[in-house]
């Protein structure tokens, strides 16, 4: 029977907990690198054993933490950059002058047929990719040398490049999407990029409506089957696009607020979307105090309240732009953490909700794996 694996990244530690394919019963197994910040823990699509994590700390600095045998053992790769804290002086970066420095790993991406390849979002906002399994790092550089980064900006949590989209039909195009830059795609597997934030709307931080730049993302999705559609949560604003980013409109619709951080695509229903709100961008929690996902069956406009097993009353905890995930079996499981700790699933699509489990760690990423 299949199975399904949930990489669980906290503020201290990673934890992977493991269900077959009923998902009734779950085995948690951490915290791995117990006290140290996991940013986002990512399994392979080419090799389900093969790992990578970002393993962070302000005061050690940064590592990437890789495991071959689906999370029962590590082993930190790029030690090079675990005391390093001067900016230039390492792999990460070309030595080119630049404002930039290099504080942690936000996100990992591996590639969608060679588990020795991944890709890494970084704050400050840059990309990079190993193809040796996280052992050396280079920089994309096509992206900050772009020429816009005058006109990026940290966002509250920095100035991160957070999200990575692989096209599954194109092996040379990708997504990026910085906060407080926007969505950027490339055609040339990361070679060179053009922004593609048409129709996005920052009435409050960008004054000019027709800005290229400067837009505040905070997750893309897109399903597989359909690459050129795409989802967007903004700052303010949920959004889609049908022809690769080219143009965006908004599906906010009836969403009792606009705000949030992550968006998923349900694995088999291409114009089934799920997002959770908050209250604003300076009141992390959900509106009325109530924990609701929702999901959207038109592809965003028209929104149901799936409440079903969450708390609704005096809950004031917030979900994560990396904090969201969906497994690919027949009945779609939706899983979401909390940074109050507790990571909840659903085996129906999202009408009925279970905590999985509780008081970890706040939760910073979940990612789901569909296990053979």
């Amino acid at each position: 029977m299949s199975g399904v694996r949930l990489l669980v990244g906290t503020k201290k530690g990673a934890f992977v907990l493991t269900a077959d394919g009923r998902r009734e019963k779950w085995t948690v197994e951490g915290p791995h690198f117990g006290g140290w910040e996991i940013y986002h823990v990512a399994g392979s699509a080419a090799d389900p054993d093969r790992l990578y994590a970002s393993q962070t700390s302000g005061w050690f600095g940064q590592l990437i933490q890789r495991s071959d045998d689906g999370g029962k053992s590590w082993a930190a790769v790029g030690k090079e950059f675990l005391y390093d804290g001067v900016p230039g002086t390492h792999q990460w970066y070309d030595g080119t002058p630049h404002p930039w420095e290099f504080k942690r790993v936000w996100h990992l991406e591996p590639s969608l047929d060679d588990p020795d390849t991944v890709y890494a979002g970084v704050e400050d906002a840059a990309l990079f990719r190993s193809t040796d399994g996280g052992a050396s790092w280079h920089e994309l550089s096509g992206l900050r040398g772009h020429g816009s980064g005058q006109w990026w900006q940290p966002g509250a949590g920095g100035m991160c490049l957070h999200t990575i989209v692989l096209d599954p039909t194109d092996s040379r195009r990708m997504y990026v999407a910085i906060s407080a830059a926007g969505a950027f795609r490339s055609e040339d597997a990361g070679a060179t990029w053009k922004p593609i934030n048409r129709g996005l709307v920052s009435k409050y931080e960008l004054p000019d409506p027709n800005a290229e730049v400067g837009h505040c993302v905070h997750r893309i999705a897109m399903h597989p089957s359909r690459p050129r559609v795409l989802f967007m949560q903004k700052h303010w604003d949920v959004m889609r696009s049908d022809d690769a980013g080219e143009s965006w409109q908004e599906v906010s619709g009836n969403l009792p607020s606009d705000f949030g951080f992550p968006i998923a695509v349900h694995a088999h229903e291409p114009e089934t979307v799920y997002v959770v709100p908050i209250h604003s961008d300076s009141e992390h929690y959900p509106p009325e105090g109530k924990l609701r996902v929702y999901r959207s069956r038109t592809g965003g406009g028209e929104w149901e309240a799936l409440t079903r097993g969450l708390p609704q009353r005096d809950c004031y905890v917030n979900v994560l732009r990396d904090a969201m995930a969906v497994d690919k079996l027949e009945s779609c499981g939706v899983y979401f953490g909390t940074t109050g700790g507790q990571v909840y699933g659903s085996t129906d699509g999202g009408d009925h909700w279970s905590p999985i489990v509780r008081d970890l760690p706040a939760v910073l990423s979940v990612e789901a794996q569909t296990l053979p």
